[in-house]
């Protein structure tokens, strides 16, 4: 049996600390009443902000808003060094970092902007050899881990408090499967006395750097106290964004019936069938790049890509 149509789409949560993101799913499926729910991108326990859930048709969609750009403000203390990069670890060693400047902070940030490597932290999620990282650390088993390429798109000194243990606190917008502990910890050392981020939060999830790529935003989130509300009123339903609006900043297109069915068939339509579209040049459009294929009432239902003068089907999310 089909879900309800508001059971269909996403919903933008404020995850509070001391919760994992599954913990998040469980309560939202509880709350929702549907096995079909997941979310686009872990936050850490001791995380908190915009944690985007995808529910029911939407969870087809996860692959993509996972590849989201994502923005962060991270708390780094310095002169502190634990086993888990963060507050929560045990502390390793320790320094009188006082004589570190808000200047000589802002100086290093510029080193870290761009492409740069990080070596994931035990605590992360990554499997090795069947196991998650973060499963071996907590049998106390350190592994080789590969370096990875991620991308700071900018990083940004906030505010300094100077001490013995300065904290700064930074602005970082990232590609996804960046660890900021990993950058808090890099950056700590890059200063000379060492490094741990003492908070996270998420501020917003989109597609790019820039300020109308924030698709999913602290304020439109929902603390987990008002979906509860909102289900003990009825309203819950109120809360589930459609998934043009999960994909909002993406080259869409809407098709009439025609050509829509054969798309929904797995058939290619050329892109001289389709009315020109006011998002951007189609020259400009790559392979990659995926297109939202609406229906002209604005449904979304289905992912394409644009190839050799021809939309592609790439994921059929509904059927006529």
């Amino acid at each position: 049996m089909k879900a309800p149509s508001a059971l269909n789409g996403v919903v933008v949560v404020d995850k509070p600390a001391g919760m994992t993101s599954h913990d998040v799913v469980d309560r939202a499926r509880k709350l929702f009443r549907t096995k079909r729910i997941g979310h686009t991108g872990t936050l850490d326990p001791d995380a908190t902000g915009v944690l985007v859930l995808c529910l029911g048709v939407a969870t087809r969609l996860a692959e993509y808003l996972s590849a989201s750009r994502k923005h962060y403000v991270a708390e780094v203390v310095f002169g502190i060094e634990t086993d888990t990069q963060d507050a929560s670890g045990q502390v390793l060693a320790e320094r009188d970092a006082s004589a570190l400047t808000a200047e000589a902070v802002r100086a290093l940030l510029p080193q870290f902007e761009g492409t740069i490597s990080q070596v994931p932290p035990m605590v992360s999620a990554l499997h090795h050899q069947g196991k998650r990282l973060y499963e071996l650390a907590r049998e106390g088993i350190t592994v080789e881990r590969a370096a990875r390429t991620v991308q700071i798109d900018r990083i940004a000194l906030r505010q300094f408090v100077p001490g013995r243990h300065p904290v700064a606190t930074l602005e970082v917008t990232c590609s996804t499967g960046t660890y900021i502990r990993t950058l808090a910890a890099d950056i700590g050392a890059a200063a000379g006395y060492g490094g741990m981020m003492q908070s996270l939060r998420r501020t917003w999830v989109g597609s790019g750097a820039g300020e109308g790529d924030r698709a999913f935003t602290l304020e439109a989130a929902h603390t987990l106290e008002e979906l509860e509300a909102r289900a003990r009123e009825g309203t819950l339903a109120e809360v589930v964004l459609p998934l043009r609006a999960a994909l909002v900043s993406w080259p869409q297109v809407r098709l009439e019936a025609g050509e829509l069915a054969r798309l929904q068939h797995g058939q290619s339509v050329r892109w001289s069938d389709i009315p020109p579209a006011p998002w951007q040049k189609r020259e400009a459009l790559t392979p990659e790049t995926p297109v939202a294929v609406l229906d002209l009432a604005g449904e979304v239902c289905a992912i394409a890509r644009a190839e050799a003068g021809q939309l592609r089907p790439v994921k059929v999310l509904t059927q006529l």
